[in-house]
């Protein structure tokens, strides 16, 4: 045995044979297991005693291996032949080409396709060569196998560089935002955000840890305060608005805007809701400011026309007095009066006096009927005015899209009709509907298409069924239909015409005609039932119309 200290570098049987295979591909080789073994021997430094004592003993020929135990070489070339055929596209097919050249001792066939390989992959910008395939293949199946021909290059791992980066902007984009309303905070958040990206140690990473949590703590205790503050204002809030809606029992256009409000602020605050609101109120508010500004002017009017009446009256009076006193005067005239001349003057200037009275009592009597009429009609338009401010109230109710009521005017409405049918003793259905396959029509044609198509179904509704059926939005897609005065049957009956009117009516979207369906559940309220186990059942009974088919009504228990 001998060793070459020159080749020290391929520590491992596994280094070496990489490197033996790298050189017969290159120096184009045939693979013999001799030159195979002289190439190893070469590289390793490692020379067989038997190749040493015996150079003259000349190589078998590839025939005479034939019933021969195969060699360490062959044995490795074979492995290295099903390594590759286990590998996708051309790589299996040169292993079974290999395969076939081992067992059959082609060895001049082997080299041709080892060349053609070596071709096959190399790259052709550098020197190095690489025989594994640039496909990735799943490691549970060739890491056992495989063999590599080239050393694999340390690929640097980039996911902490990644993570850094994220928390960098985690810190100066998203978390300074939010803490804006806390100058001091958001300055440290960017702060430590620089500290991440600049950070290249363990212990600078450390400090920033520490400084990181120091910030969480102080956030916890300003959100905290901030959560109490804002809970303590909704109070006040309450607490004002209650004193207000008690004020003003009368006035219910604005107790409607009051209940709206008081109703947000009692649950959880939704900001999409707040938005709606908030739109909404603006709108009512602009309506109805412009409404009390004409029945101001209304009752301004009717003011002015009663102090012109109180006026002619006082003229009125006037001239009756001075009639009287008049009067008084003549008939003194004419008892002491001798003459009958000076009687027939007297009588005359009594006639001109009786005229001029008569006149002026004529021109006020039909300037009070003038303004009795005024008054009226005053009175009729003040009246108007207070109807419209009292819808522009209810609008508060309304759900925006459709037309159709919310959840608050839904309520409203519900506890009216049940009580109503508690004192009649009548029966009351609600209706429960969804819109079938509405996130397809959403994802197909868009969330245009689908608001036009609850716009078209509440349309529809509100034509076919009765003037005192309520339509209200319940949610999404979903509303609830209130049928007082109609039994469970008539109930289904009448969801079953709405299916069918519907169906007489496409709906167009995007220039396409489109046939939607719905699916209902009918339940009939019993005596004193509450309003939410009613919706229950008619729910439960929608989805079992949704289960059993589709475009179905089903009644509930």
């Amino acid at each position: 045995m001998s060793n070459n200290p020159n080749n020290s570098q391929f520590k491992t049987p596994t280094d070496i044979a990489r490197e033996t295979f790298r050189r017969l591909a290159i120096q184009r080789i045939a693979p013999t297991p001799e030159a195979y073994r002289k190439l190893y021997q070469e590289i390793s430094g490692v020379i067989d005693e038997i190749s040493e004592t015996k150079p003259d003993t000349p190589a078998a020929s590839p025939q005479s291996t034939e019933g021969i135990e195969p060699s360490a070489a062959e044995q490795l070339l074979l492995g290295f032949a099903e390594s590759l055929k286990q590998s996708p596209g051309d790589l299996g097919n040169f292993g079974h080409r290999f395969s076939r050249a081992i067992k059959s001792g082609n060895w001049d066939d082997y080299s041709k396709g080892l060349t053609q390989l070596a071709e096959k992959t190399i790259v052709k910008p550098s020197n190095s060569i690489s025989l594994v395939d640039p496909i990735p293949v799943p490691i549970a199946s060739t890491a056992s196998n495989s063999i590599s021909l080239v050393d694999d290059i340390p690929v640097e791992d980039s996911r902490p560089k990644i993570l850094k980066d994220l928390l960098y902007r985690t810190l100066t984009l998203a978390l300074a935002s939010v803490l804006k309303p806390n100058p001091s905070l958001a300055t440290e958040s960017e702060a430590l955000g620089i500290a991440v990206r600049d950070a290249e140690s363990e212990t600078a990473l450390n400090q920033v840890a520490s400084r990181l949590k120091h910030l969480c703590f102080q956030i916890e205790l300003s959100s905290g305060d901030t959560a109490e503050q804002q809970e303590l204002l909704l109070r006040l809030f309450g607490l004002l608005l209650d004193n207000v809606h008690e004020l003003l029992d009368e006035d219910n256009w604005l107790r409607g805007q009051i209940e709206v409000v008081q109703s947000l602020i009692s649950g959880p605050i939704d900001h999409r809701a707040l938005q709606e609101a908030t739109r909404s109120l603006k709108d009512v508010i602009y309506k109805q400011g412009a409404l009390k500004h004409s029945i101001d002017e209304s009752k301004t009017s009717v003011k002015n026309m009663m102090a012109t009446f109180i006026d002619r009256l006082s003229v009125m009076t006037v001239s009756t007095e001075t009639y009287h006193s008049k009067m008084g005067g003549y008939a003194d005239q004419i008892r002491q009066s001798k003459d009958v001349i000076e009687v027939d003057q007297l009588i005359a200037s009594i006639l001109d006096e009786t005229r001029t009275v008569q006149t002026e009592t004529m021109r006020s009597h039909e300037m009070m009927i003038v303004a009795q009429k005024e008054v009226k009609e005053a009175e009729v338009r003040i009246k108007e005015l207070e109807d419209k401010l009292a819808h522009m109230s209810e609008l508060v109710r309304e759900d925006q899209l459709t037309g159709s009521l919310n959840r608050r005017g839904l309520d409203d409405v519900f506890e009216r009709e049940a009580d109503r049918a508690d004192r009649r003793g009548t029966p009351l259905c609600a209706a429960m509907l969804d819109l079938d396959n509405f996130k397809k029509l959403n994802d197909t044609h868009g969330h245009a298409a689908g608001d036009e198509a609850l716009v078209h179904l509440v349309r529809i509704v509100k034509k076919t069924l009765r003037s005192i059926d309520v339509i209200a939005r319940y949610g999404g897609e979903e509303f609830l239909i209130v049928m007082p005065e109609t039994n469970l049957d008539e109930a289904a009956s009448a969801m079953t015409r709405v299916q069918r009117e519907l169906t007489t009516h496409f709906f167009t979207a995007n220039e396409q005609r489109l046939f939607i369906t719905f699916s209902a559940g009918v339940a009939l309220r019993g005596p004193n039932e509450a309003q939410e186990a009613v919706v229950k059942r008619a729910d439960k009974a929608m989805y079992e119309a949704k289960k059993t088919g589709k475009n179905r009504v089903v009644k509930a228990n």
